[in-house]
This record gives structure tokens, sequence and C-alpha cells, in this order.
């Protein structure tokens, strides 16, 4: 039986990435593309893109994966980056290269209608969690593939193996109230989580020759940036900063210690290389 997870109750998706959270994360994008840097070379390894391809990219936010989708399918392919944060894609449009086969649209991929059998490839650096009903999503997302086209995401395996997100948030706890726990299908960082669920979820959207590989990395919380600047996202960015919301100022002081002392077990010059643990999820429509 899979534990549910101690991030928080469900959110309100729309109103979270379009807030603060978009705006944080557009403000530690540039720490973020270097952090998640080994995780989008991996799962777009896995892909497989070709020159030419048409190309869904699922949670684009600020646009790392989307330009670097572009380069590899070329002036003759094709990509569609897709998010719900406004503020993100503002960002995605402005850093978006010149010329590049890229386009970006704000709108919820579990239902927005996309041209069907027009795409080869879905891919997504963690953005496929947070639906209220994956089922459905993919079902829509599988409608807009071709016969034959393929997914390649990257997604969370379980908390307890991931102290990139769970060892700021428990030095969090040593100074503020834990959040009410999440069961383990709600939307969310750890939706995806157990393998027997995504597996479920993709077959019953359509797909075949679903795998699951288990990737282990360390991810720099600092993008090279040093202790402090690591401090200073785990603060901004994730379930610790959802922790300390609206606590006094003292206590996310002691905790900016707490988790200075914990980091600096993980620090190697400006790096802080905390362990991570995901899964590259695969899998192709039936042709």
């Amino acid at each position: 039986m899979t534990s549910p997870s101690p991030l928080a109750l469900p959110i309100d998706q729309q109103a979270f990435w379009n807030g603060e959270a978009g705006r944080q994360w557009t403000d530690f994008q540039d720490t973020l593309d270097i952090t998640f840097a080994p995780v989008l070379q991996h799962t777009l390894a896995r892909a497989a893109v070709r020159p030419g391809e048409r190309v869904i990219d699922v949670g684009c936010g600020c646009g790392a994966s989307s330009v670097v989708l572009a380069d590899q399918v070329g002036p003759t392919g094709e990509v569609l980056g897709i998010d719900i944060s406004q503020e993100m894609l503002t960002r995605a449009r402005a850093r978006m290269p010149a010329g590049a086969p890229l386009t970006y649209l704000q709108a919820d991929a579990a239902t927005h209608r996309f041209p069907a059998g027009h795409f080869d490839l879905l891919a997504s650096r963690f953005g496929v969690m947070f639906f209220d009903d994956p089922i459905a999503a993919f079902s829509n997302l599988a409608a807009a593939l071709r016969p034959g086209g393929r997914v390649a995401f990257a997604c969370w395996r379980q908390p307890r193996d991931n102290p990139y997100f769970m060892l700021a948030l428990q030095q969090a706890y040593k100074h503020v109230p834990k959040l009410p726990e999440m069961k383990p299908d709600d939307p969310g960082p750890f939706a995806f989580a157990a393998q027997a669920r995504v597996e479920r979820i993709l077959t019953a959207a359509g797909f075949t020759s679903i795998a699951l590989e288990p990737f282990d990395t360390s991810l720099d919380m600092a993008g090279g940036r040093g202790l402090d600047h690591a401090v200073t996202v785990a603060l901004s960015i994730g379930p610790a900063a959802r922790a300390l919301e609206g606590q006094p100022p003292e206590k996310t002081a002691a905790t900016a210690q707490s988790m200075r002392e914990a980091f600096a077990a993980f620090q190697h010059g400006d790096n802080v290389k905390l362990p991570a643990a995901v899964w590259i999820v695969t899998a192709v429509k039936p042709g």
C-alpha cells in the first residue's frame, strides 16, 4: 500500500500557477533550468526526437524544454509548448529564439482541443502530475497523437526517495506545523510516484508499450550559485515554502538556519547536490 504524500492538501492548479507560485518559478527559472537539466537531458534521450517531428510539450513553464525540443526537430518540425501559467509563458515567449519552430499556448492540456492525430510526440519535464482526471487528460492528449505517436515524460518517484524535496521540508517541520497530508492519487508532485498507477492510467488512455525507467540523480538546488542561494530557493519554491506560508519571520529565519546546516553536507563548492529519484516514462499510441 502506498502511504500518503506529506506535502499538503490538493490546490486549485489554475490559481496556484497564475499566482505567487508562477511568479516564484519565473523568478528562479535560470536556477531551475540548471537544476533540472540532467532530467531534461535523460527524458529527451528516451524520447528519441527526430528532425521534422511535431511535438507537444506539456507543462512547458518558462520554455527551457520547448527550446531544446525546437532545436531537435529543426526548421521542418513543430513544437507546441502548453501551460496554464500566464506568468511563465510570458517569460517563455521573451526568451524564445528567433525563427524557432515554436509556439506557446496558455491552456489546460487536459481539455484543450488539439488537432486530431497531428503530433508525433508528447513530451514533458514534470508537467503531467497535476491533472484532476489523469485518464481523461491522457485520453485527450492521445487523440492529438498520430497512430504510432510516442510519449516521454519525467515524474517524481516516492517522497522518501527524494531528499531534493523532503530535506528542506523536514527542516521546516522542526519549526512549523506539518502540512495536511495528501492522498497518493491527489494532483501534485508525487501523484505519479506509484508505477502501477502510471501504468493503469496510460493503459486506460489507450497507450501500449508502457515503460517506467528509474532515474537516480543528484540535483543542484543552488544552480551553481552557492549554499545561501540554495536556501533561498528552498524557502521560495516547493513544499517547505508552502509550510512556511503565514508563519512569523522568526520561524522562517530559524528554518533557513536549519536548512543551511542540513544542505552543507551536500555542498560541493558552489553546488548543493541533493539526491533525487525520477521515473522516465515512455509509451506508444497503437498504430
